[in-house]
């Protein structure tokens, strides 16, 4: 199992029941393990506890809605099912620093700055770059519109026509050396529009800038529509590794949001993922006269 099918199926149940009474013990029999194995895999997975993960989806839909309605403050928080604007607004306080309704007076002119300066399309994002085989028929900006958490998300879509020929990258790279002799874990959420395929992607090269290790879940790639998901990745970082990349794929047409991402140290015991091991390697070798 390259990442947890549970946690996955706990996120996609949760995604779609934000507005609704979601009971934990209702768990089991939606997703079919115990109590007990779901919050443990769910935490181990992404670093939350299922209530943790509630609240903070919770309040990042709701600054969405502070954002793009004119819904009271009252009507938001009961949506949500805080039992007061009260309660609402100090759950509110303690993720986003401020209470809900200086929240939306602020965000609202920072967005209108923003807008301002978006007459230069070419957005520049602080760490990220955009590649690939035709990187002039994508774009990769910042969407305060469509995010997991906080206020903000990576989005990279396709601009032009594109076909399945055609692929670009959201990426960034830095130096090996905290983590040579590890294994790690890179995760993120990410939600889809009309993909033709995309995935996440880690890469660990050597001083010669050979490959050594790399998944780019394409055995497990993401297509069409999706919510917001929980994917991960596991590469060892072998001592003669140099420089790490990651970041997004998308192939052909679409457009993908990326948020949360997120690395760490995990052992042996957690499967790697590498596309290059030779267990990936089918035995013998096959179809050698071109017959089948």
């Amino acid at each position: 199992m390259y990442y947890s099918e549970v946690t996955q199926r706990i996120i996609a149940f949760i995604e779609s029941n934000l507005t609704e009474e979601i009971q934990l013990d209702s768990f089991p029999s939606v997703i079919g393990y115990s109590k007990y194995h779901l919050l443990r895999i769910f935490k181990q997975e992404t670093g939350k506890s299922i209530g943790e993960y509630i609240r903070e989806r919770r309040l990042a839909t709701a600054a969405i809605l502070l954002l793009q309605s004119n819904e009271s403050l009252l009507t938001i928080a009961f949506l949500f099912h805080f039992q007061s604007q009260e309660a609402f607004t100090r759950a509110f306080k303690e993720i986003y620093s401020l209470p809900p309704g200086k929240y939306r007076k602020l965000m609202q002119a920072v967005r209108m700055m923003e807008e301002e300066k978006e007459m230069n399309d070419s957005q520049e994002i602080k760490g990220w770059s955009l590649s690939g085989s035709n990187p002039e028929l994508y774009e990769v900006t910042v969407d305060s519109n469509v995010f997991h958490t906080g206020t903000k998300s990576g989005m990279l879509y396709s601009k032009g026509e594109v076909n399945a020929q055609h692929f670009a990258t959201m990426m960034q790279g830095f130096q090996a050396h905290d983590y040579k002799g590890k294994r790690i874990k890179l995760s993120c959420f990410l939600k889809t529009e009309n993909v033709f395929k995309c995935g996440a992607w880690l890469r660990i090269d050597n001083g010669m800038g050979d490959t050594i290790q790399f998944d780019n879940m394409d055995n497990r790639s993401i297509k069409g529509t999706s919510d917001w998901n929980h994917y991960s990745i596991v590469l060892d970082v072998p001592e003669d590794s140099s420089s790490i990349y990651f970041g997004v794929l998308l192939i052909g047409q679409g457009k993908v949001w990326a948020d949360g991402f997120r690395f760490e140290e995990v052992t042996k015991k957690v499967p790697t993922t590498n596309m290059l091991d030779i267990e990936h390697l089918p035995e013998h070798p096959s179809n050698l006269d071109f017959s089948e």
